[in-house]
């Protein structure tokens, strides 16, 4: 497990970034926490260290795809609350690709999250753009700034 606070969206933003470099083919990372905490602020750090195309919330889409060496796939499953809405939204096939996979409202999906996923949660603290950010999963011992 790692931990850490940031104190604006561009330190998390940039947090995100350096953890982009430990993952690895097939990883999936799934972020847990309140809406407005910065799952998707986490996100666009990833993007942009795996040079992929900037990311965005999926709320509406529910699943966005930023291409790349390794494709990152991005999904919002708030509003997923059956197994047949998590069938449609292709999230199997995407499992089967490779591609890294973040996952926002992973709570909603506890149970199709593969085995070794990466959970990331992320909490306001007391003083209000300061963030908790908690990592645990296979990369978490590599990874330190």
């Amino acid at each position: 497990m790692s931990e850490f606070v940031t104190h604006s969206r561009e330190e998390t933003v940039l947090l995100a970034e350096k953890f982009s470099k430990t993952l690895k083919k097939g990883d999936v990372i799934a972020f847990f926490g309140d809406l407005g905490v910065g799952k998707t602020a986490f996100v666009s750090g990833v993007s942009k260290g795996l040079g992929c195309l900037e990311a965005y919330s999926p709320t509406f889409a529910i699943v966005n795809d930023y291409g790349g060496e390794i494709p990152l796939i991005h999904f919002d499953m708030y509003r997923i609350s059956t197994w047949e809405d998590l069938e449609s939204t292709g999230y199997f096939d995407y499992l089967e690709r490779g591609a890294i996979i973040c996952i926002e409202w992973s709570e909603n999906i506890l149970n199709a999250l593969p085995d070794g996923y990466i959970k990331i949660e992320i909490t306001k603290t007391e003083n209000e753009n300061d963030r908790k950010i908690v990592i645990t999963g296979a990369n978490d011992e590599n990874f330190s700034c």
